[in-house]
């Protein structure tokens, strides 16, 4: 067995890659074929699918793959990640080279270990373990590389789980497409870094700060295997915000492709995969960051990257026509239950804007910084209504949801579904403790005027914590009772109370947080 020399390595090399994950919602297929096909219009390289065929709601991805290369011309389909259970091997390994011969070479094919145990039984597969799955992953990858060879003499190929057994190899791809893996935990990343082509996580479970450690397990696994860690291309699927925040992908589009750059320069992540089903940001990555991180990665590999100039002068920033520059997010008006946790017409307002003050940027940044958390607090909320409708609604059961999180949420713990809804309990509680215990008291002293509106917004943070402990008994009460009606009630008054509270706060206290700052 060939070996090599270790040696750190930062960028391994890859051309750059960027392109969309979409979801393959059955209530509208024309769009989603529409969004794949400005993807490729726009100039990207990719379109990737999300496969979960116990999902009632979802196209089939393959069937979804394959309308979408009959009406691109360029760009390349993938799933991400193809659920291996459900998708047998051999049949897989046939199904991606026929595409890819039609497409000339257009097909790439992320793969993954299985999650949602209980909507897979449900389709008829047995239920694995984690180590089962695992096993079975790399046997159906050998099944898979089997097949696409070539030669007259039947393979031979997998294990206990999937195997093939004298089957004529063949067709074989019109290229060598790619076996990217959807990774985490040790075991999975060390998978990746001895089989694959190609690792594929995501930013919403695995942050920028954890990159160094899998990237560092992928290439301790490759290298026991006797391959180089550039033998795997490192894909990122990612989601963010323009023009809001200082975070990860919550600026403008220069700090996305800066951002961007910097993983690829100093982790080795050569493909960037979007997930949006928004036209409009598929557009402006494709416009305004693919380009610039290219150009940035492609001047320091030549080593032409120019030193940075020097900071300019903060420079007042003109206020929006109509008052303060950074816009709240407005409250819809939308109200999914009958409840009201508060009388909104009570709520007391603070002092008026001054229409001719100007701010600096500096001004600005923590009325930016407010945003972007609410921003993240609203995410939150999304991902627990998804969660808890899927519970609700039989598509998922409470183990099967419990099995998801344990592998797929960012920290990787074995979370139950409970244990969720009370992490989002934390995240809510500990940001309004912050708030009452430091925030509001320099408010108050630095501009009375502002009483009033803090003090409601300390009575409904009250409120909201309340809302949060009936979620939290409405969850245990389902999981004893299956009480949709109470947990579905609970999760809407949440709703309803925590979208109009972070409006009416932002709507108060933008503009405050500028002028008096936030010390």
């Amino acid at each position: 067995m060939q070996t090599f020399e270790r040696v750190a390595m930062a960028d391994y090399g890859h051309d750059m890659m960027f392109g969309t994950f979409l979801t393959p919602t059955a209530a509208d297929p024309a769009q989603v074929v529409e969004l794949a096909q400005l993807t490729e219009r726009s100039g990207l390289d990719l379109v990737t699918v999300q496969d979960h065929p116990y999902q009632h709601a979802f196209l089939d991805t393959w069937t979804l793959l394959s309308v979408i290369a009959a009406r691109t011309s360029s760009v390349h389909v993938s799933p991400n990640v193809a659920n291996l259970p459900l998708r047998d091997p051999a049949i897989l390994a046939r199904s991606v080279a026929s595409l890819d011969l039609l497409t000339g070479g257009r097909v790439e094919l992320g793969l993954g270990a299985g999650a949602f145990w209980n909507g897979i039984v449900a389709l008829g597969h047995e239920r694995l373990t984690t180590a089962e799955s695992i096993e079975a992953l790399a046997e159906g990858i050998d099944v898979i590389r089997a097949l696409w060879g070539t030669g007259e003499r039947g393979v031979r190929a997998g294990g206990r789980h999937h195997h093939v057994q004298g089957a004529r190899p063949g067709p074989a791809p019109a290229h060598n497409v790619g076996i990217w893996v959807g990774a985490y935990k040790p075991k999975m990343l060390a998978l990746t870094g001895r089989l694959a082509d190609g690792w594929l996580p995501s930013s919403a479970y695995a942050g920028p700060d954890t990159l160094p450690d899998m990237n560092a397990r992928v290439d301790d696994a490759a290298f026991a295997a006797g391959r180089k860690p550039s033998d795997v291309r490192r894909l990122y699927n990612i989601s963010g915000a323009f023009d809001r925040g200082a975070g990860f992908l919550q600026g403008t589009a220069a700090a996305w492709a800066e951002q961007l750059a910097d993983l690829a320069l100093a982790q080795g992540m050569s493909g960037f995969v979007l997930a949006s089903d928004d036209p409009d940001m598929i557009r402006r990555f494709a416009a305004e960051v693919a380009p610039a991180v290219r150009e940035l990665v492609d001047l320091e590999r030549r080593g032409e990257l120019p030193d940075l100039p020097p900071r300019p002068v903060e420079r007042p920033v003109a206020t929006a026509t109509g008052g303060f520059p950074v816009r709240p997010t407005p409250d819809d008006g939308v109200r999914h239950s009958l409840e009201q946790a508060w009388d909104e017409a009570e709520r007391p307002t603070g002092p008026a804007h001054d229409p001719d003050r100007a701010y600096r940027p500096a001004d600005i940044a923590g009325s930016q910084h407010l945003v972007a958390v609410h921003d993240q607090l609203r995410e939150e909320l999304r991902q627990l209504r998804d969660l808890v409708e899927q519970v609700t609604t039989g598509d998922v059961a409470p183990a099967t949801a419990r099995n998801h999180i344990a592998e797929m949420t960012i920290r990787q713990n074995s979370w139950t579904v409970g244990a969720y809804c009370a992490s989002y309990c934390r995240i809510v509680t500990t940001h309004h403790t912050i708030e009452d215990m430091s925030l509001f008291p320099h408010l108050r002293r630095a501009d009375p005027r502002l009483t009033p509106v803090v003090d409601r917004l300390q009575q409904e943070h009250g409120v909201i914590h309340e809302v949060l402990e009936r979620v939290d008994r409405s969850l245990v009460a389902f999981v004893g009772s299956a009480d949709t009606p109470a947990l579905r009630g609970a999760v809407d008054l949440l709703t309803d109370a925590l979208l109009s509270h972070l409006s009416y706060e932002e709507r108060e206290l933008l503009e405050p947080l500028a002028r008096l700052g936030m010390q």
